[in-house]
């Protein structure tokens, strides 16, 4: 009994046991964690896939390295382009068909443009290259973005929840810190909004099918569709930004209506 007290008084007994116990949550957490559902490993057509190749060495090389390994700018820890090996169709389909990629300039945040430089078909062929790569999120399907077939009630509770915070309880963006922003949603299609949930773009964070589930996705589109249907029946949005806008609003036209009335009925009085 003596030298087991011994061993426990040991000053390296604590660090021994945080080990083994760091190992067996590990070990258990491996056994039982599922995969991640948002992975794909699925066989890309070889053609689709050297064509992609070939798009991504004359237009996207020169940020993201030639074989999408990243790239330093050699100015400390900053960037010209991460590695992409991981991130998946989805994240191609959607930075490119949004315009955002290639940037056409460097900034804090690449904006989102009418201006798509790639057809439907290339970046098709992109989104095989990068997915070839390693697996990630795949483009997801029409069934899984359909708007009619989710709840935008719940899809409601979910963006006030999770998304609100950044992008305005209507959709409508906001500004976040250095320069960056968080876009508006009006109008996005709802294949990018589910993609951008899966990849978290830019400064949002990635939403995976463990965190927000597909079917969960798919309610939050529906409530964004509801929003950009809906009519005002209380007139002028002001662009749904909330308070500050329609403060703003009262104090430049309402009170400028009233002192310009109290002029005229001063000049009319003298």
């Amino acid at each position: 009994m003596n030298a087991l007290a011994a061993r426990r008084r040991h000053p390296a007994a604590i660090a021994v046991l945080l080990m083994l116990g760091l190992f067996l949550t590990g070990a258990a957490y491996a056994a039982v964690a599922p995969e991640p559902a948002d992975a794909t490993t699925r066989a890309l057509p070889a053609q689709s896939v050297e064509e992609g190749k070939a798009l991504f060495r004359a237009n996207c090389a020169s940020c993201h390295g030639l074989n999408a390994e990243g790239r330093a700018t050699g100015q400390g820890d900053k960037i010209a382009g991460p590695p992409l090996a991981g991130v998946g169709a989805a994240a191609v389909d959607f930075q490119v068909g949004t315009g955002r990629m290639p940037m056409t300039q460097p900034g804090v945040q690449a904006a989102a443009s009418d201006e798509v430089q790639f057809t439907p078909e290339q970046i098709d062929h992109l989104g095989a290259y990068i997915a070839s790569l390693a697996p990630g999120p795949a483009v997801p399907s029409e069934e899984a973005v359909d708007p009619t077939q989710g709840d935008p009630a719940l899809g409601g509770e979910i963006f006030r929840v999770n998304c609100a915070m950044c992008h305005n309880f209507a959709g409508s963006g906001g500004a976040l810190t250095r320069g960056k922003y968080a876009p508006s949603l009006k109008g996005v299609t709802p294949t990018h909004i589910y993609e951008a949930m899966q990849t978290g773009p830019q400064s949002m964070p990635v939403f995976n099918d463990s965190n927000i589930t597909p079917e969960n996705k798919r309610d939050v589109i529906a409530f964004l569709t509801t929003i950009d249907e809906q009519e005002n029946p209380g007139g002028m949005t002001l662009g749904s930004l909330g308070p500050v806008t329609e403060g703003l609003f009262a104090w430049v036209f309402g009170l400028g209506i009233l002192v310009g009335c109290a002029v005229w009925l001063g000049s009319k009085a003298a």
